[in-house]
């Protein structure tokens, strides 16, 4: 169970990654030329957001089956152990969280190009967080995890 959990939740980052750099573009594009924010810009946000929470409902489960996180105080003092258990979780939540505000409080943004700002900010910024935290696993990336 925890190898495919593993390797789906290493497969589904890619998915991820490509919706959110299109998303980002598409914003900051968007953005810059004032342009109206159209339907496939919401289709793509709700492609990001159902990604993003799916990685999340997977990132739990692996948080519970994964020999890595260690529930203890000892786990603190080991860099690895701590990074599943405390840095790991943290990060990416954080970039969840920047995901689904710039999701929901876009959508009360009658203005385009400011609607495109908001979404290109949390988003950007959610993305170097998902990059510093894929980059401190020290697994690579461009690996799938088995």
């Amino acid at each position: 169970m925890h190898s495919i959990l593993l390797a789906t939740h290493s497969v589904v980052r890619y998915f991820l990654l490509i919706v959110l750099i299109v998303v980002i573009l598409r914003s900051l594009m968007g953005w810059m030329n004032r342009s109206a924010y159209s339907k496939l810009d919401d289709k793509l946000s709700l492609g990001l957001f159902i990604l993003t929470h799916t990685q999340l409902l997977l990132g739990i489960l692996l948080f519970f089956l994964s020999p890595l996180v260690i529930f203890s105080g000892a786990a603190m003092g080991d860099r690895v152990a701590r990074y599943w258990l405390v840095e790991h979780n943290t990060g990416m939540i954080l970039a969840i969280t920047l995901i689904t505000i710039a999701r929901i409080s876009s959508k009360k943004i009658k203005d385009g190009a400011f609607r495109h700002k908001r979404m290109f900010t949390l988003n950007a910024i959610a993305l170097v967080i998902i990059l510093v935290m894929i980059g401190l696993s020290h697994r690579g990336f461009f690996s799938i995890t088995y």
